[in-house]
């Protein structure tokens, strides 16, 4: 969906049901035959890998159909609201690769939609209610006992207009008043008990309008209505709308006058949310997490945000792939992590440049190579890319290995660096390990070996079988760098479901039940590595593969002074074997 092309061959793919619909709308003169869909974030908040989803839907369906796909910021809240969040989420949408046609605001509408009310109220349709939040909901019933009318429902028209109209000079303290839509409190569907359409806010400054409006309209209001205002013809909402759709249907056919009713109007659709095991997307839990500082910040890379996937060195590829894979279904379904890693990895693997780096050295020490001599090898870039080309890496008599890679009495299927035992360095040569150096503590800290001069590639015994190959580095030609490495922030599988269960039982604030179920190896800082001297100049979110150890990026904070790296994801799957043998 995220890739969308109308090509024959894509043509025989079986179609999504929000394809079907669309093409059913199409074929049936809908709209005039137009397609245009929205993205309408909250601008109350970074956006995270759920909004992936929902941006790969709507504007691969204005790609898929060459319609139009609009940016609208749903800024009908200024409590909550800031611009920061408006360029953090235009940022977002434009790294994961697409473009929108027109940015809108609510609040470009909030003089249509208060006229639309006042002429709601002057049909009968809308009435001002005096009583407080808790009354209003406790007169609204049960799904199955019908709601009680409020006293003030059968208000005069003349007086819900004087009334409103001192709520819109900001005459009227918050909470004392609402404008409330007058359909029906019996109605089995609860959204349709006269709900709210109006509420007064005067504490707080709207990020564009100012202090112009003293009175908001509410979401299921203004929704609607900003898409029927800009001609949007397809909503595509997740399941939790399904119930609001009757509503969202009933606001437009009031605005429409009860004309033109099966056409030129937007339909909703709902699709089902992205929920990824061991990860947590309430926007109420991110920014508790923030706060509280259990993480560094909207773009830790421990976190599910857009921003700080792309910290992490996620490509935007990879995540419209993951999406790709996933689907659109109309049921709700625990993903697993592990297949966005494995996205994440398929793409990297086509993409990362091959470099070398040891993030636990111990020395290894060539005794027969030439002091001070020193050979620079040639490095392929990416084996999967022919136009990458290559690099070259210094060779001397002194390396750093991987602690690891060395054992001084090893178990018989040990095919790396032990005593009596041939190794290839990989783009070099074959080495014998003859021994090792401890301290009085008992750790190594030199070993040694041979090297066979002839066992160079290209040479006559390159090709001599053996089954360990290593990676290393010039202790005189590489840099220090620190290594970041990342792991799930959450040790349980559903943390949303936990965190309830833990708070129920002990009833306790939700930073202690997060403290119970967070990861506490989800970060580990190495500060003692090494890499090449190639990536003096990477830049940061650069994509690399560190050879035998994972996928890594340039973090955002690093210099050439000091080098950061963060790991995006190992080369194999851990997480599943640690949960098979739980």
């Amino acid at each position: 969906m995220s890739d969308i092309r109308t090509n024959e061959e894509e043509g025989k793919k079986s179609l999504n049901f929000i394809e079907a619909n669309v093409e059913k709308d199409l074929a049936e003169g809908k709209n005039g035959g137009r397609v245009q869909t929205r993205f309408p974030p909250e601008p109350n908040g970074y956006l995270h890998i759920g909004h992936a989803k929902a941006i790969c839907l709507d504007f691969g369906m204005a790609e898929r159909y060459n319609g139009v796909c609009n940016l609208r910021f749903d800024d009908t809240n200024p409590v909550k609201e800031d611009v920061e969040y408006v360029d953090a989420i235009k940022e977002d949408i434009e790294w994961l690769g697409f473009h929108w046609n027109n940015i809108y605001y609510a609040s470009d509408y909030f003089q249509q939609l208060w006229d639309f009310a006042v002429r709601l109220i002057k049909e009968g349709k809308a009435y001002i209610d005096e009583q407080s939040s808790e009354v209003i909901a406790q007169q609204k019933g049960t799904p199955t006992q019908p709601g009680i009318n409020s006293p003030y429902r059968d208000r005069p028209i003349e007086e819900n207009l004087a009334l409103f109209q001192k709520m819109s000079d900001g005459e009227v303290e918050e909470g004392a008043m609402v404008l409330r839509a007058k359909i029906d409190m019996a109605n089995s569907n609860m959204h349709f008990r006269d709900p709210i359409i109006y509420r007064v806010v005067t504490s707080a400054h709207h990020h564009r309008t100012g202090d112009k409006w003293k009175v908001y309209p509410m979401y299921d209001f203004a929704h609607g209505q900003s898409d029927f205002f800009e001609g949007v013809t397809h909503s595509l909402c997740t399941l939790e709308f399904v119930v609001h759709r009757p509503l969202y249907d009933l606001f437009i056919d009031w605005l429409k006058e009860g004309k033109d009713l099966d056409d030129n109007r937007p339909r909703q659709t709902e699709f089902n949310k992205l929920n990824l095991s061991y990860t947590l997307m309430s926007k109420r839990n991110l920014l508790t997490l923030v706060k509280e500082k259990l993480v560094d910040g909207w773009d830790d890379p421990r976190m599910p945000t857009i921003c700080a996937f792309r910290r992490r060195g996620y490509s935007p590829e990879s995540i419209r792939k993951f999406v790709d894979k996933i689907g659109y279904t109309t049921y709700d379904a625990l993903n697993e992590f592990a297949l966005l890693e494995s996205a994440v990895r398929e793409d990297l693997n086509a993409r990362a440049t091959r470099v070398s780096a040891v993030l636990d050295p111990v020395k290894l020490i060539i005794t027969n190579y030439p002091e001070g001599k020193v050979e620079e090898m040639e490095a392929i870039n990416n084996p999967e890319d022919e136009t990458a080309g290559t690099h070259q890496i210094e060779f001397s008599r002194e390396l750093w290995m991987e602690r690891d890679d060395f054992m001084e009495d090893a178990p018989k299927k040990f095919f790396r660096m032990t005593p009596g035992q041939e190794v290839r360095l990989k783009n070099a040569y074959i080495v014998k390990c003859t021994g090792c150096k401890k301290n009085d503590a008992g750790e190594v800290v030199e070993v040694y070996c041979e090297y066979d001069p002839n066992t160079k590639s290209g040479m006559p015994d390159s090709n001599r079988k053996v089954k360990g190959t290593l990676h290393w580095l010039s202790c005189a030609h590489s840099l220090p760098a620190e290594v970041r490495l990342y792991d799930r922030l959450w040790k349980v599988e559903n943390p949303r479901d936990e965190l309830a269960a833990i708070r129920e039982a002990k009833d306790c604030s939700v930073l202690d039940a997060m403290k119970e179920i967070i990861n506490p190896d989800s970060l580990n800082i190495l500060t003692n590595c090494y890499v090449e001297k190639y990536l003096a100049n990477a830049k940061p979110y650069d994509y690399l593969q560190f050879q035998r150890i994972g996928y890594f990026n340039v973090d955002k904070d690093s210099t050439p002074e000091k080098l950061i790296f963060n790991r995006t994801v190992s080369l194999k799957d851990t997480w599943s074997k640690v949960k098979d043998k739980a």
